[in-house]
């Protein structure tokens, strides 16, 4: 057992949050019970996870997708009241580390993401060096399209090249943007979980594989492995809640 206060400081000088310009909150969002027995983590605080907790009596629920989103209304109606009234009702602690979560390189999503695709001779590129490039052994796009749905269970989305691929980069989540970036990179080809219209047409042009692996499917790394590591660490009951999201 420890104190939500134990907690959240741990994970402040473990995750760093202070050096990430982030488009929310991280750390500690909603306050709950004082003392932490059982802990449930996810990837987005909808409701069928935030049911979950509850159902498993959880003092604490962690994710990587909170509230309070730079773009959003501040206002509380609707299924953001039923949230966060359902976390309050039930004395559930919220907790959400967004860019810290993708970033670390022991329980970050992309450093996870990379040790499954055993990408060698990595280096950081990108806003707040988010994304990762690297080194793997030479496959065919087709290769890497059927590893990445094993590894994600999920099929990918792949934009093809006529090129052989060694080079590759990856940002999980909605990181196509920084497809640029790994064309300047000379990189083979890039990985994330989303796609934009534009992405297709920078692929094809630029001869870069594109794999649009999926947001959801790419991020439960972090937060699954930071579960782990703080119910070692302070000794509490844990579960990790997959709410299955296709997108």
């Amino acid at each position: 057992m420890a104190t939500i206060k134990e907690i959240t400081n741990y994970c402040s000088e473990y995750l760093q949050p202070e050096l990430f310009k982030d488009y929310c909150p991280n750390g500690l969002q909603i306050e709950g019970s004082k003392e932490i027995k059982r802990l449930v983590a996810g990837v987005t605080a909808c409701q069928e996870l935030i049911d979950a907790a509850i159902e498993y009596k959880a003092d604490l629920l962690l994710v990587h997708h909170g509230f309070f989103w730079k773009s959003e209304s501040p206002v509380l109606t609707g299924i953001k009241q039923r949230r966060v009234k359902a976390l309050l009702c039930n004395n559930i602690n919220l907790l959400a580390y967004h860019l810290p979560l993708d970033a670390h390189p022991e329980v970050g999503n992309n450093h996870l993401f990379a040790n499954q695709l055993k990408l060698k001779k990595r280096f950081a590129f990108g806003p707040n060096k988010l994304a990762l490039g690297g080194r793997i052994k030479k496959v065919s796009g087709g290769d890497l399209a059927m590893k990445l749905a094993v590894v994600l269970d999920r099929q990918p989305l792949h934009i093809a090249a006529k090129r052989p691929i060694e080079k590759i980069g990856l940002c999980t989540g909605a990181a196509q943007g920084m497809i640029e970036e790994a064309i300047e990179n000379g990189l083979d080809a890039f990985i994330s979980g989303e796609v934009s219209e534009s992405t297709v047409h920078l692929a094809r042009e630029n001869n870069i594989h594109y794999f649009a692996a999926g947001h959801h499917a790419t991020e439960r790394f972090g937060a699954r492995a930071l579960g782990r590591h703080l119910a070692d660490k302070f000794s509490l009951k844990y579960r990790f809640i997959d709410i299955n999201n296709p997108v």
